[in-house]
């Protein structure tokens, strides 16, 4: 009986297992198809959206930067261009963190080095607490009380990471040569752009760092090899102030026109044209950049594909009116008889000097240059520039247009146009005369007074013109519109007007005051204006108004660029787009006997027989010359000490003149500022000796 109840036991026992263990499986079985469900649910329903998540990708256009347009001389010759330079690139994805930044920094490093820049501390110190464990180290460090307030609060992050750089700075880190390199590195990709590409490195670049670099770009994510551009100036600098400068990717924009090139499409580390040509030809210049489509995988720390849309087209070419070898002719002129003139002591007081070539018949310059002296330290430099925006007062090479204006208001005529050589006494004035002693002549005609240069004739032809009323060393009353008529006269030829040269920053000269504190007209002034010694003028002013007489009466706008053009890459020939058309700004109404009186005072400046003549070092000269010198009494102007009633007397020396005589091919303007009044010297009429000869032997 107990047996048969043990076996009885054991079989319950046993079935109940057995109920469990299927109870179990069962639910396994149900728990197994309900995630089999499930996934077949995700993968029917929603495989399609996973998996394009999954193979989500990043696409985006970015536009590369292409060669800038060249610049030729006339004769094909090239002023400025662009010189190719391997660099080093990086193109930032969109999910680069810092610590992925750094780890690139880290491993280029170790194959440049950037020994042109220095890194700033703070950009030293950003690149150390980008390393984690140092971030950590130094926060550990870092007192309580700049990492949380007085209720125990953590501190905004912003505010300890400022703590934590001048606690820094009180630490003195030293960093080796190739961690100042990352820290450059890392301060680089960190500004720059979203799927942009920048320079890491673009000068100087050695053939053992391309090697390196390229070996290991596996491990570079984002570095690349590549190509910059920079500008080129195969035939010399002597006219860069005139071309121009290209920003650096560094500099960029500039801030004052920053909104109008984001709005022209540029990106801010983009380089533009900053100055004078280069800035005004900007939009040809620039060219048309190239677009690529950048795709990265969705999350990826890498740029997967660059396919190129638009190869982009390189910058319009500019042809300069210039001729490179007459403009190298007129530079070594210009700084041998400035050389001459510091050796002779001339120039202790002097800016500089400067010259300046244009065919009169046309406005196109032929050449440009110029020299800035810097009174301080002796030093001189290159100011093309200063043709266009330095005003002086030119004395006497303005006395043609002066007897200009008389014949053509019928003050004088060309049959009648002797006045009295007579001197000018105002009350408690030193006496208005020419440099010839007072009685060396009693009359003078206008051509012998352009030779001989008489400031007296111009004075008795502004009375006359004026209707002035004058009783000598008592009495002159002149009108109230007096300078008004006669600076007008003056801008019929440019003198005292900006000459609209195709170049930004041009002066219009500087206007002598009219009236003194108390209304009245200054009346002295205005017969100093009738000879050149009161307003002042540039010297591209004083070429357009000689060329104006030269070619007959028509004020010619100057010039630079002739024509604009596209350059073939593959065999470097000019496409030309579009050639500038002279423009006649205005048109002296000359009769031919009027113009007549002119040019032969001009002509007899140089070739007359009188003693008292200023022109005849260039009487020799072939073909032959004409002209008018000027000196103008000045003095020497300190900016650091502006109201010096004890500033030293200078002269101001120029030049005006074009040849042939006959059928000007050639005007020039020369002006020395500042010269010691002893030692005038001829270095006017030397350069321009030069001009000439160089000029006519180029082309003969």
């Amino acid at each position: 009986m107990k047996t048969y109840k043990r076996k009885n036991s054991l079989k319950s026992k046993i079935a109940s297992t057995s109920l469990r263990l299927n109870i179990i499986l069962g639910i396994i079985c149900v728990l197994f198809l309900l995630l089999i469900g499930q996934l077949a649910y995700l993968q029917l329903i929603y495989g399609g959206r996973f998996q394009t998540e999954v193979q989500k990708t990043d696409k985006k256009i970015v536009c590369n930067n292409v060669p800038r347009g060249v610049m030729y001389d006339s004769k094909g010759r090239i002023l400025v261009g662009n010189k190719a330079n391997n660099a080093i690139t990086y193109t930032k994805n969109s999910n680069l963190t810092t610590a992925k930044i750094y780890d690139i920094s880290e491993k280029l490093s170790k194959y440049i080095r950037l020994n042109d820049e220095t890194p700033t501390k703070h950009q030293l110190f950003d690149y150390y607490l980008a390393n984690s464990k140092n971030a950590l180290k130094i926060n550990r460090q870092l007192p309580r009380n700049q990492r949380y307030d007085e209720h125990g609060d953590a501190l905004d992050d912003h505010i300890v990471y400022q703590n934590t750089l001048k606690y820094l700075r009180s630490k003195k880190l030293v960093f080796s040569k190739r961690q100042k390199t990352a820290a450059l590195i890392f301060n680089k990709i960190s500004g720059a752009y979203t799927l942009s590409t920048i320079y890491i490195k673009n000068k100087h670049i050695t053939g053992k760092e391309l090697t390196l670099v390229g070996e290991n770009l596996s491990e570079l994510p984002g570095v690349g090899i590549g190509t910059d551009w920079s500008r080129d100036y195969p035939n010399g600098e002597s006219i860069k102030s005139i071309i121009g400068s290209v920003s650096s990717e560094k500099a960029g924009l500039p801030n004052t026109n920053l909104q109008y090139y984001l709005s022209q499409g540029y990106s801010r580390n983009d380089r533009v044209g900053t100055s004078y040509l280069e800035e005004k030809y900007e939009p040809l210049l620039k060219g048309t950049k190239s677009k690529s489509q950048v795709i990265s995988k969705h999350k990826s720390d890498s740029i997967d594909q660059t396919k190129t849309i638009y190869k982009g087209e390189s910058g319009a070419s500019l042809i300069l009116t210039i001729n490179s070898k007459y403009q190298k002719k007129v530079d070594k002129a210009l700084k041998t008889v400035y050389n001459e003139a510091q050796r002779a002591g001339a120039t202790r007081y002097s800016s500089g000097a400067y010259a300046v070539a244009m065919n009169p018949k046309t406005g196109a310059l032929l050449a440009i240059t110029g020299l800035m002296h810097n009174t301080k330290n002796n030093k001189i430099v290159d100011n093309a520039l200063g043709v266009i925006n330095q005003a002086y007062v030119m004395g006497s090479v303005v006395k043609g247009a002066m007897v200009s204006g008389g014949l053509l208001n019928n003050v004088i005529t060309p049959a009648n146009n002797t006045l009295p050589d007579v001197p000018i006494y105002l009350p408690a004035t030193p006496v208005k005369k020419s440099v010839y002693p007072i009685g060396t002549f009693g009359a003078l005609n206008a051509p012998t007074a352009l030779e001989v240069s008489s400031n007296i004739y111009m004075m008795q032809l502004a009375l006359r013109w004026l209707h002035a009323k004058y009783v000598p060393k008592s009495y002159i009353s002149v009108p109230k519109n007096a300078f008004t008529i006669l600076r007008r006269n003056f801008a019929m030829f440019g003198l005292g007007q900006k000459t609209g040269i195709d170049l930004p920053g041009e002066s219009h000269g500087i206007t002598g005051r009219s009236f003194d504190k108390n209304g009245n007209i200054l009346s002295g002034s205005v017969l100093d204006l009738s000879y050149g010694n009161y307003d002042a003028y540039t010297p591209i002013q004083l070429v357009q108004y000689i060329s104006t007489i030269a070619n007959g009466g028509y004020r010619m706008k100057p010039y630079l660029v002739q024509s604009i053009g596209k350059t073939d890459p593959h065999n470097n020939k000019i496409s030309i787009l579009y050639n500038t058309k002279p423009k006649v700004q205005m048109c002296v109404p000359y009769k031919k006997d009027q113009l007549d009186v002119i040019k032969k005072g001009l002509y007899q400046v140089v070739h007359g027989t009188n003693g008292w003549g200023t022109g005849r070092f260039l009487k020799k000269e072939k073909p032959a010359i004409a002209g008018k010198t000027g000196t103008a009494e000045t003095f020497f102007f300190d900016p650091e000490h502006p109201g010096n009633i004890h500033a030293p007397e200078v002269i101001n020396a120029t030049f005006v003149g074009y040849a042939p005589a006959d059928n000007p091919k050639i005007a020039v303007a020369v002006v020395f500022p500042g010269l010691n009044p002893n030692l005038e010297g001829t270095f006017t009429l030397q350069v321009a000796k030069a001009m000439f000869n160089n000029y006519f032997k180029m082309y003969k």
